[in-house]
C-alpha cells in the first residue's frame, strides 16, 4: 500500500507540470489548447475581453471590419485553482475551465455575469466558394428572467430580445447587428459578417454563422447600459457631430420630379412661416434605369442643378440627395467599376429597364451592385459623386439600398467574389463598408461641411461614419408606428445613436383613399409627433405627398398639430444639440430605452412604447386611433373624424424619480401608471425631476437666431446638471477644441442654481447673453411655444453665477 501511495504522488508531481503547460501567458492574456481547440483570451481594456477559438493547429487571425481599437496594455493576474484558470483585471474576471474549455465572466466584485454553455463551440467544415473554412457556433447560458436588448432593428414590436430566432442577413426593414446587451450590465459582440442564426431558448443563447475560420467574440462589462455602449464605441469607434441644421425639420417624398418642384416646396414653407431646414431629392433625377445612379442630373427637369442647390441655400435651407450602391450599365461609374472587376452579379433593384410596374423582365435593367469592400471601388464611387454632385455644394447624402437590395435570392449569389473573399463571408458588413467609403472620402476632400449620411442599413461600427439609419420602407399602420419605437431603441442599444423612420410610413397600402382617409391623417399626425423626438425629424413616403399644406390649412386640426410639433422641435434645439455633444464626447444615447436609466425598476424592462429623449424627456407616443368614428350608410361603411370627446393615454412613470407634465407643470410621483388627456395636438411628455431644460427661440430655420435669450427651465425634486454646448454649428473645428460649454447645476436641498464659468471658446461665440430662469411648478403654465413667466432674468458674461430660490 505504501508503494502504491508513493507511485501516485510521483505521478501527480510528474503530470502537474504538463497540465500547467496547457496554457501560457501572453502580453494581453493567455493562450490554451483544450479538447482539440486552440483558445485565446485577450484583454482590450480592464472591461473588455476578446475570446478567439479555432480547431487545434489551424492558426486564426483576421483584421476586423468593425473593431478599430487596438489592444492596450492591461494589468491582469492569472491564477490556476481547482481545475480553472482565473484572469482578473480591475473590473472583470474571466475564468477558463481547463477541462472543458468553458469560459465564464464575472464582475470585479465576483458576481457571475455570463458563462458559455460547456461544449457548445463547434466548427463544421464548409467549402465557401472553393475556400475550405467552417460554419461556427457558440452558445451561452443566460438567467431565465434575464432581459437582453439590441441585435439591430426588427419590425416585431419586441423590446426584450428573448425567446426568438433571427436569421441575420441584412434586409430593407430589418437590419442586423450580432450584438446584445443584458440588464446585468454586460454585452456580447459576435464579430462575424456572414449570415448568422441567432436563437434564444430557456436552455441556451446561440450565435451560428455560415462562414468563419474561427469563433471571435468580445465580452464588454459596463455595469449599466451606458457603460456597455461606452465599451462598444471604444471598440468600434466614436460618433462624430452632425451639423446643427440636421436636427431641424426635413421634408421629402417619393419623388420631386423637377428642380422647380424642389425649390417651390421650400418656398412654400417659408411663405407659410413653418420652419424647415432640409429638403431631399429622391431617385431618378438621372433619367432611365439604364442610367441608374449615374451620379449626374441627366433629365430635362433638372437642367440646371447648380441653380437648384443655390436657390435652396438662398432660402436658408439645405439639400440632400438619393444615391445608391448599384449602377446602370450605361453609366460612367459602371464602366470604371467593371474594368477592375468590382461589380457583383445578382438581381437587385430595379429589375427592369422600364419604369412601368410591374417590372417587364423582357427588358432587364442590367443594374449591378458594386463591391464596397474594394478600396479602388470606393475611390471610383467618390470620384464620380464628387464631380457630379458634391461639387455643386450638396449638403448631405441619402445612401439608399445600403443593405443592398437583393431580389430573387439564390444561395449561389453569395458565391460572388469581393475584394475580401466571398460575398457570403462579408455579407452583413456591406452597409458598414459603403457608408465608410463615403464618409472617409468626403472627410479627406473637405472639412467645411460635416458629413451627414441618411442610410437604410447598418452594422457594428457604423456610428463612426456620420450616419443616421432609417427603418426602411415600412407600410403605414398603427402597428407599424408602435413597432418603430422598439426598433429604434434596440438599434440605439447596439451603440449606434442615430436613427429615424419615414414619418407617416413609406407605403400607404392600408389606406387606399390616402390623405382623404381621416384615420391616415390621424396616424400621420401621431407619427410626426413621435418623429419630433427622434434624432432626425423627416417626413417621407410614396403614394401621397406629405408636405404640411397637404393636410389642410391653418385652423385645421391636422395642420395645426403638425405645425405645433415642428415648432416645438425647433424650440428644443439647444437641448437636442447639447445632447448630441454628450453622444460624441461622453458616449451617451439620444433615444434611451427606459431600462437604461431605471434598470432597478423591472416594470420598465419590456416597455416598448415609451422612452427617454435625452436624459430628461419621457416620451409616450400615441399608437392607436382616438378620433375616428365608423359610419354605416346604405350598407356602405366609412370613417369620419370625431373630436367631440377628448381621449386619454396611459403612461407608466418609472420609479426612482418624480416627473412633471411637460405641458402643465403638474408634478407626479414615479412608480405608477398615469392618465393624460391626448387631443390630437398633445403627446404625453414628462420631464424627470432634477432636469434643466434649455428652450430656444422661435425660428424659421436652425441658425436664424443666436441663443442669446435662452429660457432655462429647472424642474425641482432632485439634484441635476445640464451642460449647454455650442460651436460653429458646422465644420470639424470642434475636434480641435473650438467649442464652448456652460454647466448648470441645481442643488435641490439648497434650492440654488449655479451657472458655472464658461469653458472653451470658438469664433463667433456669444460673449454676453441673458438667461430667463423658470422654476417649474404647477403655478407655471409651461406650454409648447409660449415661454413661461421667468422667475429670474440673469445677464451672463461667462463668469460663475449662483442663484438662490
Amino acid at each position: 500500500m505504501k508503494q502504491v501511495l508513493i507511485l501516485a504522488i510521483i505521478l501527480v508531481l510528474f503530470l502537474s507540470p504538463l497540465k500547467a503547460q496547457t496554457w501560457q501567458k501572453t502580453g494581453s492574456g493567455i493562450k490554451a489548447t483544450i479538447s482539440q481547440i486552440d483558445l485565446e483570451i485577450q484583454f482590450f481594456s480592464p472591461s473588455i475581453a476578446r475570446i478567439i477559438k479555432a480547431p487545434e493547429g489551424r492558426p486564426f487571425s483576421k483584421e476586423s471590419l468593425s473593431v478599430i481599437k487596438t489592444q492596450q496594455q492591461t494589468a491582469f493576474s492569472a491564477k490556476q485553482q481547482s481545475g480553472a484558470l482565473h484572469l482578473k483585471t480591475e473590473n472583470l474576471t474571466v475564468s477558463l475551465d481547463l477541462q472543458s474549455g468553458q469560459v465564464s465572466f464575472y464582475s470585479g466584485a465576483g458576481a457571475l455575469l455570463l458563462r458559455e454553455k460547456a461544449g457548445s463551440a463547434t466548427f463544421t467544415p464548409f467549402n465557401d466558394s472553393g475556400n475550405p473554412t467552417y460554419q461556427v457556433r457558440q452558445a451561452f447560458t443566460l438567467d431565465n428572467d434575464e432581459a437582453i436588448y439590441g441585435l439591430g432593428q426588427q419590425q416585431t414590436g419586441k423590446m426584450v430580445q428573448r425567446n426568438l430566432t433571427l436569421n441575420m442577413i441584412q434586409g430593407n426593414t430589418d437590419d442586423y447587428i450580432p450584438f446584445f446587451q443584458s440588464v446585468k450590465g454586460y454585452g456580447i459582440f459576435w464579430d462575424n459578417y456572414s449570415p448568422t442564426l441567432f436563437s434564444d431558448t430557456l436552455s441556451s443563447t446561440t450565435f451560428q454563422s455560415e462562414v468563419g475560420d474561427g469563433i471571435d467574440y468580445y465580452f464588454l462589462y459596463g455595469a449599466n447600459a451606458d457603460g456597455v455602449i461606452r465599451g462598444m464605441r471604444d471598440l468600434t469607434g466614436q460618433a462624430p457631430m452632425f451639423p446643427l441644421w440636421t436636427y431641424g425639420y426635413w421634408q421629402s417624398k417619393e419623388r420631386y420630379k423637377s428642380q422647380t418642384e424642389v425649390v417651390d416646396v421650400v418656398k412654400k414653407y417659408r411663405e407659410l412661416g413653418v420652419p424647415i431646414d432640409g429638403i431631399i431629392q429622391d431617385w431618378q433625377y438621372w433619367g432611365n434605369n439604364y442610367l441608374w445612379n449615374a451620379m449626374e442630373f441627366l433629365t430635362p427637369e433638372f437642367n440646371n442643378p447648380q441653380r437648384m442647390v443655390d436657390e435652396v441655400h438662398q432660402l436658408n435651407a439645405h439639400m440632400a440627395i438619393s444615391i445608391w450602391n448599384s449602377f446602370g450599365p450605361h453609366t460612367k461609374p459602371y464602366r470604371d467599376l467593371e474594368k477592375i472587376g468590382a461589380l457583383m452579379d445578382f438581381t437587385t433593384w430595379p429589375m427592369s429597364g422600364s419604369d412601368r410596374w410591374p417590372p417587364n423582365f423582357d427588358y432587364p435593367s442590367g443594374v449591378r451592385v458594386y463591391d464596397p469592400y474594394h478600396p479602388k471601388a470606393r475611390d471610383i464611387y467618390w470620384k464620380h459623386l464628387n464631380a457630379g454632385i458634391f461639387s455643386l455644394g450638396m449638403d448631405g447624402w441619402w445612401l439608399d439600398s445600403s443593405e443592398p437590395d437583393h431580389h430573387q435570392f439564390k444561395p449561389s449569389d453569395l458565391d460572388n467574389k469581393t475584394y475580401l473573399g466571398s460575398f457570403r463571408k462579408v455579407r452583413n458588413a456591406f452597409p458598414l463598408m459603403t457608408v465608410g467609403g463615403l464618409y472617409d472620402h468626403q472627410r479627406a476632400a473637405s472639412t467645411d461641411k460635416r458629413v451627414f449620411i441618411l442610410t437604410r442599413s447598418g452594422f457594428a461600427g457604423q456610428q463612426r461614419y456620420g450616419a443616421n439609419t432609417w427603418s426602411g420602407d415600412v407600410v403605414a399602420s398603427w402597428e407599424a408606428l408602435r413597432n418603430q419605437i422598439s426598433a429604434g431603441l434596440n438599434w440605439s442599444l447596439c451603440g449606434i445613436p442615430y436613427w429615424n423612420s419615414d414619418i407617416g410610413g413609406f407605403f400607404l397600402w392600408n389606406y387606399p383613399k390616402k390623405l382623404e382617409d381621416p384615420e391616415y391623417r390621424e396616424l400621420y399626425v401621431r407619427w410626426l409627433e413621435f418623429g419630433a423626438f427622434c434624432p432626425m425629424m423627416r417626413s417621407h413616403g410614396t403614394d401621397a405627398p406629405r408636405e404640411i399644406y397637404q393636410f389642410g390649412k391653418k385652423g385645421d386640426k391636422a395642420y395645426d398639430a403638425i405645425e405645433k410639433f415642428i415648432r416645438l422641435r425647433y424650440r428644443l434645439l439647444p437641448y437636442i444639440y447639447s445632447t448630441s455633444w454628450q453622444v460624441t464626447a461622453h458616449q451617451s444615447s439620444m433615444m434611451r430605452a427606459l431600462v437604461m436609466d431605471f434598470p432597478k425598476d423591472a416594470r420598465v424592462w419590456d416597455i416598448n412604447d415609451q422612452y427617454l429623449f435625452g436624459q430628461s424627456l419621457l416620451i409616450a407616443p400615441v399608437t392607436q386611433p382616438m378620433y375616428i368614428k365608423q359610419v354605416v350608410q346604405n350598407r356602405d361603411t366609412s370613417y369620419v373624424e370625431d373630436f367631440q370627446t377628448v381621449k386619454t393615454k396611459e403612461t407608466y412613470l418609472p420609479s426612482g424619480a418624480d416627473w412633471y407634465d411637460f405641458w402643465t407643470g403638474e408634478k407626479q410621483e414615479g412608480g405608477k401608471q398615469v392618465s393624460k388627456e391626448a387631443p390630437l395636438d398633445i403627446l404625453p411628455i414628462y420631464v424627470k425631476a432634477g432636469s434643466i431644460l434649455p428652450i430656444g427661440p422661435e425660428v424659421q430655420f436652425a441658425e436664424e437666431k443666436k441663443w442669446d435669450h435662452l429660457e432655462i427651465r429647472v424642474y425641482p425634486g432632485a439634484d441635476g446638471q445640464f451642460v449647454l454646448y455650442e460651436d460653429e454649428n458646422d465644420h470639424y473645428h470642434y475636434e480641435k477644441g473650438a467649442f464652448s460649454t456652460i454647466a448648470f447645476d441645481w442643488n435641490n436641498n439648497k434650492k440654488t442654481l449655479t451657472i458655472q464659468d464658461r469653458g472653451g471658446s470658438f469664433p463667433g461665440m456669444l460673449q454676453n447673453r441673458t438667461f430667463h430662469i423658470v422654476l417649474v411648478g404647477a403655478r407655471h403654465g409651461v406650454g409648447e411655444h409660449q415661454s413661461a413667466r421667468p422667475d429670474r432674468i440673469i445677464p451672463y458674461t461667462g463668469k460663475k453665477t449662483e442663484l438662490q430660490f
